[in-house]
């Protein structure tokens, strides 16, 4: 079992940066492929950004690359997503997920583990 639990969420201008962070806890976190994921109203859930074990392999989706940066620190069982010049579009809740048995994918049916999510909201 993994619990996560994400912080960093709010309310933010557009233009304006957020940190999202994802505590893990449970089982070894360098065991886990991480990834975030977003959902708006209406919506359904894609992948934003996923990263390997190591931390050596990332992915992103291709409406956040060059704005958002998915890391991890092992050390304290943390990911992290930083998200800068947001709009109005990323407005959305944000759940990170892991995944175990794997060392990284970008398959939403493969993550195991989910957060309740983050709230970010953007106002143009």
């Amino acid at each position: 079992q993994v619990q996560l639990v994400e912080s960093g969420g709010g309310l933010v201008q557009a233009g304006g940066s957020l940190r999202l962070s994802c505590a893990a806890s449970g089982r070894t976190f360098s065991n886990v492929a991480m990834g975030w994921f977003r959902q708006a109203p209406g919506k359904e859930r894609d992948l934003v950004a996923a990263i390997s074990r190591s931390g050596s392999d990332t992915y992103y989706a291709d409406s956040v690359k060059g704005r958002f940066t998915i890391s991890r620190d092992n050390a304290k069982n943390t990911v992290y997503l930083q998200m800068n010049s947001l709009e109005p579009e990323h407005t959305a809740l944000y759940c990170c997920a892991a995944a175990s048995g794997i060392a990284y994918t970008t398959v939403l049916r493969r993550y195991d583990y989910w957060g309740q999510g983050a709230q970010v909201t953007v106002s143009s």
